[in-house]
């Protein structure tokens, strides 16, 4: 019953913003030469694109056709978001068309041509390699021979129809440049369509680095089937952390736990991070891999010096970044949780629509000090 009562509480909303959308398009002077019932007919269409590209994947898997239709279905989403944030912000300050109502149509016409620009800025955004984020991290703890070893962190790359091999072998030689010590994928590798990510097991393998390559799962690696991504993950050639840690090397332990929200993790004494850092050396420097930046403060008082984390985007697309930041206060990039260093990635590659606004994807590479100062981050 609970999941009816969401899947109907999510369809109402989807057809109320198509119906606000297309109720306030067909009215613009540009386009209102078109009849009504084509413009029901494109509604119709696009309030059911997503879902019916979804069942049509299900039956025709490896047909290409049903790629070009979920870029399209997906992007959709981006556009109409961007489109109901301009027309709503136009309709919010002229009070439905009251205040300025000469120049209503005008404006109205203004935030649509906004929406599409914007929604074109984010394709592009999109599109584009991930940049490379370089950050100095003091870390507590940490053996003054342990000086200089570098990390570079992959989160939410999202592999699946719209983000396949020719992405990850560019992700890969990107990796590769940055000459890390170790590879950390922080969650989400994979969408959710695990017969589109198996094929891509021999690319990922060309992922290396000479202390691993280390992998905990996300939220998406269980829509996809936990056991499957993990097997996939494992078939890879990465060391994948379920509750537990590993010396990465002498002084250095490395943790990490499924994800969190999906599992409804209490934050108590039965806490899967307290679980992953059991048995440690207490006098070794701690890393953390939690997909959701969640529990940030339990990790902190347990002694984990460095927290690496992805799952919010970074908003993705703005200004979907305040209503995550709702969730996760933390959004993205360093910050500071009392000794502890948390880090939270924008994501390597995107989920949803193949759009970003602003800042496109991003890898992030990570120097480890000895001395305990503040992250300082850089770009190249």
């Amino acid at each position: 019953m609970k999941f009816h009562t969401f899947l109907l509480a999510v369809l109402s909303v989807w057809g109320t913003l198509h119906f606000y959308i297309f109720l306030h398009l067909s009215a613009l002077p540009v386009l209102r030469f078109l009849p009504m019932r084509l413009w029901v007919l494109v509604g119709v269409v696009a309030f059911s694109s997503y879902p019916a590209t979804r069942m049509l994947k299900s039956s025709f898997k490896h047909a290409q056709w049903t790629h070009v239709l979920d870029l399209f279905a997906s992007n959709w989403i981006g556009v109409m978001f961007l489109l109901f944030i301009c027309l709503a912000t136009v309709d919010i300050a002229t009070l439905g068309g009251r205040i300025f109502s000469a120049h209503a149509v005008t404006i109205r016409c203004c935030a649509v041509a906004v929406a599409v620009l914007l929604s074109a800025v984010a394709m592009f955004q999109g599109s584009r390699q991930p940049e490379i984020t370089v950050l100095e991290c003091r870390l507590k703890n940490l053996p003054a021979e342990r000086d200089g070893l570098t990390l570079t962190v992959l989160s939410d790359l999202h592999l699946g129809t719209l983000i396949g091999e020719k992405w990850l072998r560019g992700i890969i030689d990107q990796v590769h440049s940055t000459k890390p010590d170790a590879v950390l994928i922080v969650g989400d590798l994979i969408d959710s369509r695990m017969e589109a990510v198996l094929p891509m097991i021999p690319t990922l393998k060309t992922l290396h680095a000479p202390m691993g390559v280390w992998a905990v799962t996300g939220n998406h690696e269980y829509y996809a089937g936990i056991t499957e991504s993990v097997r996939l993950m494992e078939d890879a050639g990465f060391g994948v952390l379920r509750d537990g840690h590993v010396q990465l090397a002498p002084g250095i332990v490395l943790a990490g736990v499924d994800d969190l929200p999906t599992r409804k993790a209490r934050l108590d004494e039965s806490s899967p991070i307290i679980a992953a850092l059991a048995g440690r050396t207490h006098k070794d420097a701690v890393i953390l891999m939690s997909h959701a930046p969640v529990q940030t403060e339990l990790a902190s008082v347990k002694d984990v010096g460095l927290m690496l984390s992805g799952h919010t985007h970074g908003g993705q697309i703005w200004p979907f970044s305040f209503l995550v930041k709702m969730k996760f206060p933390h959004l993205v990039g360093a910050h500071d949780i009392g000794d502890m260093k948390l880090v939270i990635g924008r994501g390597t590659g995107t989920w949803g629509p193949r759009m970003r606004l602003w800042k496109r994807a991003e890898i992030i590479h990570i120097t480890l000090r000895a001395e305990n100062e503040k992250c300082q981050s850089a770009y190249f």
